[in-house]
């Protein structure tokens, strides 16, 4: 048992490295806005949920969509980056007060750009949980969901640190959008 909990730590550190800066922004994006921290968490949350499900419906036979289509999903980030650096554009001569009314990123939007953005997560995923009984898929998702919460006050952490706030407070309304762009183009050209 102790070498699959290893074996469960390992596999979401090493698939979930890049989910790190996604939550750094959009953590970043929502200081100081009424209940961002909670949908940011939330999101991940459901993003991650949503990764599991497939993942485990993968490792026992049922896929959802065919392999040629899933790097359509790459339109989910894609989309969002374009929106945001329309934003950012149109509130570039602001004062940099959060717009009235705003509570920062939406639970949706960060639960697609992780579900758009785990599909290398899902790759590896599938044949490791389909290896394995109900028990150690059980196991690997209790694994898995603990550790989201870890990275999520990782991101969170990394987000306001002092050196770290000023740059994504300066640069984050540009970085999110390229982030996000850069993914979408990655999952649709096929490249993990």
């Amino acid at each position: 048992m102790l070498d699959t909990l290893g074996r469960a730590i390992g596999l979401f550190a090493v698939t979930n490295v890049d989910d790190l800066l996604i939550l750094a922004l959009y953590f970043a994006r929502g200081d100081g806005r009424p209940g961002a921290t909670r949908q940011v968490v939330l999101g991940q949350y459901l993003g991650f949920a949503a990764i599991l499900a497939v993942s485990a419906a993968g490792a026992f036979g049922v896929t959802f969509l065919p392999e040629r289509a899933l790097p359509y999903l790459g339109l989910i980030p894609l989309v969002l980056g374009l929106r945001a650096a329309w934003r950012a554009w149109r509130s570039r001569g602001d004062d940099g007060d959060p717009p009235a009314g705003r509570g920062g990123p939406a639970a949706a939007e960060v639960a697609a750009v992780t579900l758009a953005n785990g599909g290398d997560n899902i790759g590896v995923y599938v044949p490791v949980l389909a290896t394995g009984g109900a028990g150690r898929i059980a196991l690997y998702a209790v694994v898995f969901l603990a550790l989201v919460a870890v990275w999520c006050a990782a991101g969170r952490h990394l987000a306001t640190r002092p050196a770290v706030a000023r740059m994504l407070g300066r640069w984050g309304n540009v970085a999110l959008p390229v982030v996000l762009v850069g993914i979408g183009v990655l999952i649709l050209a096929g490249v993990e």
